[in-house]
């Protein structure tokens, strides 16, 4: 019982010291980022590489982004990642990497010359939101559906102030798009309004254009 007793209270102090390690990250991340000015959040699938159609359209994207005063934040690891933070470099401006330690370790890419490593998903979720004045999601899978998705829930919640999010890649958007309005929409899970969140945009100079319509810099 006295066993017993004694692993309960070790795992009680385990619990309450990893809330120092929670408070630790929080604060570096804020250290590293809070001079980053204006940013964009840019999110999509890491299995696609260079020469792929949407990898150099979002070289692209991030190059005009970094011209115009932007810095770009993204996942730090490869695929669309990667392109953003090259495009970023490239442009001249701030190229924000986040990796996040996972099990099968993804390694960060090279191009980001601001590099921070989180442990937990939720802080780094919170760094992606706080220090974005817009989103940019590209063909991506669970993990780009997920931050597609909680910037929509906060935005539609009034939890954080809106902006814009934009999709990129029209024609692999398109299933998700038409499910959201004759299905969400139609019966009355969500509104006009929550739609009208959301922007397909697929040309970057369009893209860089209609953010700055939003943005002061």
């Amino acid at each position: 019982m006295e066993e017993k007793q004694y692993l309960v209270d070790a795992l009680s102090i385990d619990e309450s010291w990893r809330i120092f390690r929670i408070m630790a990250e929080f604060v570096e991340a804020v250290e590293e980022l809070s001079h980053i000015g204006h940013a964009v959040s840019i999110f999509g699938s890491a299995r696609v590489a260079p020469g792929d159609e949407y990898y150099e359209r979002t070289v692209e994207l991030a190059r005009l982004l970094a011209k115009e005063g932007f810095g770009v934040i993204t996942g730090g690891g490869p695929g669309i990642m990667e392109a953003a933070n090259k495009g970023a470099s490239e442009g001249g401006g701030k190229s924000v990497g986040m990796n996040i330690r996972l099990p099968f370790e993804q390694k960060p890419n090279p191009y980001a010359n601001i590099s921070i490593d989180y442990k937990y998903f939720f802080i780094r979720k919170v760094m992606f939101v706080k220090y974005a004045m817009a989103y940019v999601i590209l063909p991506g899978g669970f993990g780009t559906m997920d931050e597609l998705f909680e910037a929509l829930t906060l935005i539609q919640t009034k939890r954080i102030k809106s902006f814009p999010v934009i999709l990129m890649g029209g024609g692999y958007w398109k299933g998700l798009l038409q499910w959201l309005k004759e299905t969400m929409l139609k019966e009355g899970k969500i509104s006009e309004e929550d739609l009208d969140i959301v922007r397909v945009i697929d040309d970057p100079g369009e893209i860089v254009r209609h953010i700055n319509k939003f943005v002061i810099l």
